[in-house]
């Protein structure tokens, strides 16, 4: 990467850990491409009492042997310790060093015995100093196998976790040229999401029919095997897993549709979304006024938004692009475009919401939904105000009809803070603007506001 963005909050609680007159261990994990090694490294800009050692795929003897003659860049004496763990790291620990192990699945692969290593010199060492030792690591599976799970060696032991998830929009944005428009930086996020690697990686300055079919549609792109890529690295079995993705991206949502398109017993289906949900690949929505461990109306979306367009449009149509060549973005993915980026602006109207409406204390976004009703956007603030949004990002403005559709829709949701009665407000979110008519009604009403996307786009 060559740009660092945002992070502050995960920074400062870094830096505070460093800065501790107690002893600290920090497990930093999530997605590959997120950029946890750039968070650990801006992390450390300033300080000269630590050790970042990046593992690879090797022995451990080669390992070892690479650590030490980086500790001793900072620590001159520790090429004279033991080569081994235990006495590499208890020498560091004495002087209150901060030592950061990158990619620790990669040392677990090469000596299974190291998170009982590090455990032991926890116990008996390293809590009674002031070091730091921070654990990083992209193999979702294993580092929960090896730190967080009841039956690792470390659990219970971490004084900090950091679960690292993709930038927000308005951190996004700062990869995205300055000239583009409100409307392209939504196209633009609908696309790849939140992810360092794939906005830093990319040519944004084209228009994004190129930079799509550059990145994407070609074979030689930059990202055409980026999801399968990921995959593979975490899932032994990944076809049926494959078919579960590309069924979601098509528009199945419940265990029942996906099941019926994969071709899985609808009761075994949970054990594979449930593995999707562990590795930040897919997540489960209820309607947002229901209990998420007890709602049976449960709906998968594919988290990032880089992967929902590869199963879309890329996975099983390679040789469709070839053929069209340069006219592949305009023939198959430009006319669905919008429709596809819809759910990502809702969620971004979702998001901003907290800004648009800056004097209600939201407990709850998101969305809600019974049988035919369907609310776009729903948040539930403290003060028992409800407001209820309707999203159109088509090119048509929005007529009256879309919000007669929202309050007949909205009437329907059943809500009741304690103790109080349910103010209603109606919010309207559109990427064309608004008719005359709707115009006019937000016009002679309190209960209703307008939101074009300069404002939502203005508001992150």
């Amino acid at each position: 990467m060559d740009r660092f963005v945002d992070r502050r909050a995960e920074l400062s609680r870094l830096v505070e850990c460093y800065e501790s007159d107690e002893a600290e261990m920090v497990v930093v994990f999530g997605r590959r491409r997120l950029g946890k090694t750039e968070l650990v490294r801006e992390s450390l800009a300033e300080r000269e009492d630590a050790v970042l050692y990046q593992a690879t795929e090797t022995t451990s003897q080669v390992q070892l042997d690479e650590f030490v003659e980086l500790a001793s860049e900072s620590f001159p004496g520790v090429d004279r310790i033991r080569a081994d763990w235990e006495s590499l790291l208890g020498y560091l620990a004495e002087r209150d060093a901060v030592v950061v192990l990158d990619e620790f699945p990669y040392l677990i692969d090469a000596d299974e015995s190291l998170p009982s290593v590090v455990q032991r010199l926890w116990d008996q060492e390293i809590r009674d100093s002031a070091a730091t030792l921070v654990l990083v690591g992209s193999s979702i599976s294993m580092m929960e196998e090896a730190t967080l799970l009841g039956n690792s060696p470390l659990y219970g032991r971490f004084t900090e976790k950091i679960d690292l998830r993709q930038l927000d929009f308005g951190a996004a944005c700062e990869f995205f040229p300055d000239s583009y428009t409100p409307e392209e930086r939504v196209f633009a996020w609908g696309v790849f999401g939140g992810t360092p690697y794939y906005l830093d990686g990319v040519e944004l300055d084209h228009d994004l029919g190129s930079v799509v079919r550059r990145s994407l549609l070609a074979r030689q792109g930059f990202l055409h095997n980026e999801p399968e890529y990921v995959l593979r690295t975490e899932l032994t079995e990944p076809n049926r897993y494959f078919a579960i993705l590309k069924a979601i991206a098509a528009g199945d949502a419940t265990a029942n549709e996906i099941a019926g398109t994969v071709g899985i017993d609808g009761k075994q289906i949970s054990t594979y979304t449930g593995k999707l949900e562990r590795l930040r690949l897919v997540e489960r929505e209820v309607p947002v006024t229901e209990d998420e461990t007890r709602s049976r109306r449960g709906r998968y979306r594919i988290r990032d938004p880089l992967f929902r367009f590869w199963f879309r449009f890329v996975y099983g149509n390679e040789d469709r692009y070839e053929r069209l060549g340069t006219d592949a973005y305009e023939t198959v993915v430009e006319p669905e475009m919008a429709d596809f980026v819809s759910p990502e602006f809702e969620r971004l109207c979702g998001d901003a919401l907290p800004e648009l409406y800056p004097d209600e204390t939201f407990v709850d976004i998101g969305r809600w939904w019974y049988k035919e009703h369907e609310v776009d956007v729903v948040g539930l603030a403290d003060d028992g105000t409800m407001v209820a949004g309707e999203c159109k990002f088509t090119s048509a403005p929005l007529d009256y009809g879309a919000l007669a559709s929202l309050e007949s829709h909205a009437g329907e949701i059943r809500w009741t803070p304690d103790g109080t009665g349910v103010d209603r407000n109606y919010a309207l979110f559109a990427r064309n603007g608004f008719r005359e008519s709707v115009r006019e009604a937000a016009a002679g009403r309190d209960d209703l506001r307008l939101f074009d996307l300069d404002e939502i786009v203005g508001s992150f």
